[in-house]
Parts: C-alpha cells; sequence; structure tokens
C-alpha cells in the first residue's frame, strides 16, 4: 500500500513526519526558498518548530502544508497544502514552497491543482485565501494560472509587508 494520500502524475503527498526534519531543513533551510517568506531566514532551531507546527495542525485540523515526493523517484520536492486562518477558520489558506533545485519544472502548478482539488472535493471548502510577498513574480503568476482572484493586500508580519491577497471560491456543481 502506498504511503501517499493524494497523488498527481508526478506527484506523491503524505503528512511530515517527526523523522523529517533534514527534509525539513533541506526545503526551509534554504535562503532561497524562504527569501519571500520571512524577512530574514529561518534558523535551524525556527525550522524544527515550524516542522511541529506542521504536524501539529494536522492532528489538530487534519491539513498542513503536505511534503510531496517525485512518484518516479521518491525524491523530495517540497511542501503544498492548506492551514487555518484565525479571520476566516472555514477559509483555509493554500500554500506551496518547492526546493530550489525543482524550480521551474511545473511542480508548483501541478502540486497546487492537486490540493486544491482535494480542498474543494474532500475538504469542502468554500474558498481558499493565498498571499504573496508583493516582490514575488512567479507567486503571483502562479496564483493566477491556478484561479485565484486578487482582493486586497494584507500585513504579513514575519516579511513586514503587506502582501497581496487572493480568493479562489469552490466551483458550482451543476448536479446541486
Amino acid at each position: 500500500m502506498s504511503e501517499y494520500f493524494l497523488r498527481s502524475c508526478r506527484l506523491g503527498f503524505r503528512c511530515w513526519r517527526e523523522t523529517d526534519l533534514p527534509l525539513a531543513m533541506k526545503l526551509w533551510g534554504d535562503p532561497a526558498v524562504t527569501r519571500y517568506i520571512t524577512a530574514r531566514g529561518y534558523t535551524p532551531r525556527e525550522v524544527q518548530i515550524r516542522l511541529e507546527l506542521e504536524i501539529e495542525e494536522e492532528r489538530a485540523r487534519g491539513i498542513q502544508y503536505w511534503p510531496f515526493f517525485l512518484l518516479a523517484t521518491g525524491e523530495h520536492v517540497g511542501c503544498c497544502g492548506l492551514r487555518a486562518r484565525a479571520k476566516e477558520p472555514d477559509v483555509p489558506e493554500f500554500g506551496v514552497h518547492v526546493a530550489s533545485r525543482h524550480w521551474r519544472q511545473g511542480y508548483a502548478f501541478e502540486a497546487g491543482s492537486c490540493v486544491i482539488g482535494h480542498a474543494f472535493a474532500v475538504r469542502r471548502a468554500r474558498a481558499i485565501f493565498a498571499g504573496h510577498n508583493p516582490e514575488n513574480v512567479a507567486s503571483r503568476a502562479l496564483l493566477s494560472r491556478l484561479g485565484f482572484a486578487y482582493t486586497h493586500d494584507e500585513y504579513y508580519e514575519p516579511t513586514g509587508l503587506q502582501h497581496p491577497s487572493y480568493l479562489l471560491t469552490r466551483p458550482v456543481d451543476p448536479e446541486s
């Protein structure tokens, strides 16, 4: 039986584990990956805390930024998923982080499409929120390709910036 609970053509998703600290370090310990997430990067201890928070989010709410892997090789590519938002608990926040060695291969779009489908079909989310650093043009383009619509700018404390923010609403089911 596969350890992946969610799959796309090239990617398999599973939940983070305590033993995944080396994977988390390679991802969130890379300044190229985190330069738009936090103003100063993550220390090794902050990466460990981030991993613990992802695991706790899964236990508490059944969601997290799930790690995803290449189905062909098992290589870790990044993480993509959902997290609860204090402002709107019924509208989860979408996020994707891809290891820099895997950039420009379409993995963020493929992972995002898979997670969005899961959020609407399985989790029955009514909408999904997303935001990005204003300097991150790749994230802006990705959110547009995924169908998110700009709604407002929102202050994001880790960067100290107003981040463009977006919403994607559940498609209308013609059967209902």
